[in-house]
This record gives structure tokens, sequence and C-alpha cells, in this order.
């Protein structure tokens, strides 16, 4: 979930690495998403470079970076 606190609507830049058991970052991927004024959103994203069953965990960047 992506949250905009700004009065206007903007575009965010969202990272996340995908870690296997030994904490080793597989992937990593990048997106961006469009945040309503003072509202949030959804980032669904697809997991193409490495086996899903191979994922221990995410780790998502905890500030998105404001694209426009």
């Amino acid at each position: 979930m992506v949250r905009n606190p700004n009065g206007r609507e903007g575009l965010f830049g969202v990272k996340i690495g995908y870690k296997d058991a030994s904490g080793f970052t597989m992937s990593e991927t990048y997106d961006q998403v469009l945040v309503p004024a003072k509202g949030r959103a959804k980032l669904r994203v697809a997991v193409v470079s490495v086996p899903v069953d191979e994922i221990e965990r995410c780790e998502v960047d905890p500030r998105a970076t404001a694209v426009r």
C-alpha cells in the first residue's frame, strides 16, 4: 500500500527486493503507482525472474519516491 499525504495526485516509485532463506537478494523490481491526493493505492507486481517457491521474504523500501 502506497500512501500519499500530499494535497495533489502523485506518481510514486516502489522498489521491492526478493530474498531467499539465507537473506540473499535474488531479484529486485521497481514499479510506479499513481496515488490520489491524501489517498492510497495498492501495487501488485509479478515476480517472473525467480521461482516463487524460492522466495523466503520480500523487502519493500519503506519510502516510495515521488516521480512526479
